[in-house]
């Protein structure tokens, strides 16, 4: 009898399978896999996944650099531009490295659920809110020098580094650079740092908007556009974009920051609710209460038109400035009644004795650099005077024609002073005759000016238009302590030699440390010296029946060399060399907002 074949059931070991790794079939089936694998990972696909990380790396470096640039916007009309950039550059700067050396060590203290990236919609979204509640205080306690860098040390700064670690974070995923472009080693690991400032570098200055395009009442999409670039719905669109860039669970926690700066931020302009929110606030004292008729974004800053209802008068702010002012409860006749002498002492230009021939009959023309609410524009057309207004904001002189009385008789002019004045000088003959008989040139602004227009090229421009008997009035703005108003006088001299200066009031004789005032250098033409600048006694006509003119349009309180206290030797202001205004405008801007707090009321700069 032939055995039995064994089976699992009859001896209850199962058999051992056949080794089949080598057989043809199986070897093919290997190679179809390996084919399949290599078709998805071609060098296509790689590429494709280093263009993702370093388009991450990219957003989020812009979306830093455009955060940094709205968070220093936002705090300008409380601090003023140039203190709230103050610290605002060593600030992002440790930002930067803070983020991009710590990166590891960040991530080593948050939950492995919860990557740092998850944050970022949370720390952007709650950043304005932050710098509404925290701005009035830290204003009132630290003032200009210090509460910039406090308030963005708390919202911008974690902001800023936690988007750095995390673009370190992509970075540590891509091919290294050394490797692509077969560099050492050692070029090869500094790469991405220097190529991530250079990128952060240029988005910052791509996503610096001087100002956004008038808003419109309209719903169209650049009326959008526009309000998307007004300072406090920049950040709102900040934060929606740090949700796409870096998706997050706890995007949800964020709602209730964004429907505050949404609904309840003040400060959120071409909101009409927003604007009656703050002039709510505004009126809450009733002992002083005020009112914000407009306001706007613009190329040159926050602009809003302001009312005291308590004391009856109108001011033009621009960020933590005054363009001037106009009473309200003592409508002149003629003119309006300014609330600052300065401006009504630019007129006495009509009152220096001018040298040489003045042709008879012939209508006297003027210019005037920048408009404010148009005080002297107002008073020259009122003189019979045939005026043309220089100015760089489009929300100024609106503003000025709709909230200020302000004639529409002149020429306005919308434009840079410097290529205007370059253009007229290169069109007008070469016989020096000139074209105006008087020179205004106003352009103070929010602590400092612009030194462009301070400069011996453009004072040259301005020599050059007037005429041989002319006569300039220029107004500048500083602390007699400090050697910027020292070097504008220099240069001044350096082209009308024939100058002078009168500060608006008297300096304190007991009073010690800054010494902020406004001056107004008067200069003829013709005149070699001094004593060539005589003024006539005015006469009725002068004074357009205003009572600020009778008491203010005769300059009184003259300056002396003596009276410049900075010890520097003062240099000739140049295009190519303005280091020197430059260096001591930080000081002379902190200076000018205190002054400005005493003016206006605190509650008044917070509430913008």
């Amino acid at each position: 009898m032939a055995p039995k074949t064994a089976t699992k059931k009859d001896s209850g070991v199962p058999p051992i399978p056949a080794d089949t790794s080598f057989t043809p079939e199986s070897f093919e089936r290997e190679l179809k896999s390996l084919a399949a694998k290599a078709k998805q990972e071609t060098s296509w696909g790689a590429t494709g996944k280093q263009f993702l990380i370093y388009g991450r790396v990219l957003l989020l470096l812009t979306l830093g650099a455009a955060s940094a640039n709205a968070s220093v916007a936002s705090l300008s009309p409380v601090f003023g531009g140039i203190p709230a950039s103050l610290w605002h550059s060593t600030l992002v700067a440790s930002a930067l490295f803070a983020g991009w050396s710590s990166n590891l060590h960040i991530r080593r203290l948050l939950p492995e659920k919860r990557p740092l990236a998850l944050w970022l919609p949370l720390l952007a979204a709650y950043a304005p809110v932050f710098q509404t509640f925290l701005a009035p205080p830290i204003a009132n306690h630290l003032g200009a020098r210090w509460g910039p860098v406090v308030i963005e040390s708390l919202t911008l700064f974690p902001l800023l580094a936690a988007a750095i670690s995390c673009a370190a974070t992509e970075l540590e995923n891509a091919t290294g650079l050394d490797e692509v472009i077969r560099l050492p080693k050692c070029f090869g690991d500094a790469l991405p740092g220097i190529g991530s400032w250079s990128v952060y570098k240029l988005a910052e200055g791509y996503t610096t908007v001087a100002g956004p395009p008038p808003l419109s009442s309209s719903l169209s999409a650049s009326a959008f556009i526009a309000w998307l670039q007004t300072r406090v719905a920049r950040q709102v669109a900040l934060a929606l974009a740090y949700c796409l860039a870096a998706p997050s669970r706890l995007a949800i926690y964020a709602v209730p920051a964004l429907l505050h700066t949404v609904v309840l931020n003040t400060h959120l302009a071409g909101a009409p609710w927003a604007l009656d929110a703050t002039n709510r606030a505004l009126q809450q004292d009733t002992s002083d209460r005020w009112v914000v008729l407009d306001r706007r974004e613009s190329i040159t800053g926050y602009v809003s038109v302001l009312e005291s209802m308590t004391q009856g008068f109108r001011v033009l702010r621009c960020d933590h400035s005054l363009l001037g002012g106009e009473w309200t409860k003592y409508p002149g006749k003629i003119v309006a009644e300014p609330i600052y002498g300065v401006f009504v002492m630019m007129e006495a230009v009509r009152l220096v004795e001018r040298i040489g021939v003045v042709p008879s009959g012939e209508k006297p023309s003027a210019l005037v650099i920048g408009m404010g609410i148009g005080t002297a524009p107002a008073a020259l057309v009122a003189h019979g005077i045939d005026t043309t207004v220089v100015e760089i904001d489009p929300v100024v002189h609106d503003f000025a024609s709709r909230y200020f009385r302000l004639p529409s008789n002149y020429t306005a002019v919308i434009e840079d002073a410097v290529g205007y004045t370059d253009r007229q000088v290169a069109e007008q003959t070469s016989d020096g005759a000139g074209r105006f008989d008087y020179i205004m040139h106003d352009v103070f602004t929010g602590g400092a000016e612009p030194i462009s227009l301070f400069t011996v090229e453009f004072l040259q421009n301005l020599h050059a238009l007037l005429k041989p008997s002319g006569v300039i009035a220029i107004n500048y703005a500083g602390d007699f302590t400090l050697t910027p108003i020292k070097a504008v006088v220099h240069t001044i001299r350096s082209v009308f030699p024939a100058c002078r200066i009168f500060r608006e009031h008297p300096r304190d004789k007991d009073a010690t440390g800054p010494d902020f005032a406004n001056v107004i250098v008067f200069c003829t033409k013709s005149g070699s010296q001094d004593s060539d600048i005589v003024f006539r006694r005015p006469e009725e006509p002068d004074l357009l029946d205003s009572q600020t003119r009778r008491v203010f349009l005769v300059p009184k309180h003259e300056v002396f060399d003596t009276n410049f206290q900075s010890t520097e030797e003062a240099r000739i202001v140049r295009r190519n060399d303005t280091e020197q205004l430059e260096q001591w405008h930080a000081e002379s801007a902190i200076g000018h907002w205190t002054v400005m707090r005493g003016v206006i009321p605190p509650k008044v700069w917070a509430q913008w």
